[in-house]
């Protein structure tokens, strides 16, 4: 039987917020993702901080022997951070269905003194049993 969130779980869901953040590196550049040949944080690296982020929001709201996977991506890379950027990403849940969470993300970074969005989007996960998702590799 597939995971369902009730409608109790889901209401507490709508609510949460995750955030993750990082300073830009060498690791974290288009160069060394290779999606690219400038040393600015790589699409693949802000996907990433935004799944993180996601991860964050749902901590705490899964049973023990369950995880979330991603599913689906739709994020529009807006700005280039350099490495030694202070990088933040946000997630919010947008909608709960079944075992389906879809979130709105977003990324930033501050540059002269300010907030500048550098990538939004969707992201969906699905929580799946642990063990019965490692069995199926």
């Amino acid at each position: 039987m597939a995971f369902t969130f009730d409608s109790q779980a889901a209401e507490l869901l709508a609510a949460a917020v995750g955030h993750a953040e990082r300073i830009v590196d060498e690791g974290d550049t288009a160069i060394a993702a290779g999606s690219g040949d400038l040393p600015v944080f790589a699409t693949p690296a802000m996907i990433a901080l935004m799944e993180a982020a996601a991860c964050a929001a749902l901590a705490g709201h899964l049973p023990f022997d369950h995880t979330s996977v991603g599913v689906h991506v739709d994020v529009k890379h807006l700005a280039p951070s350099a490495i030694g950027s202070a990088v933040s990403a946000q997630a919010r849940i947008l909608e709960v269905s079944g075992s389906r969470v879809t979130f709105e993300v977003s990324a930033a970074h501050v540059w002269g003194g300010e907030q500048v969005e550098i990538g939004r989007g969707t992201h969906v996960r699905v929580v799946v049993d642990r063990e019965r998702f490692l069995h199926a590799i």
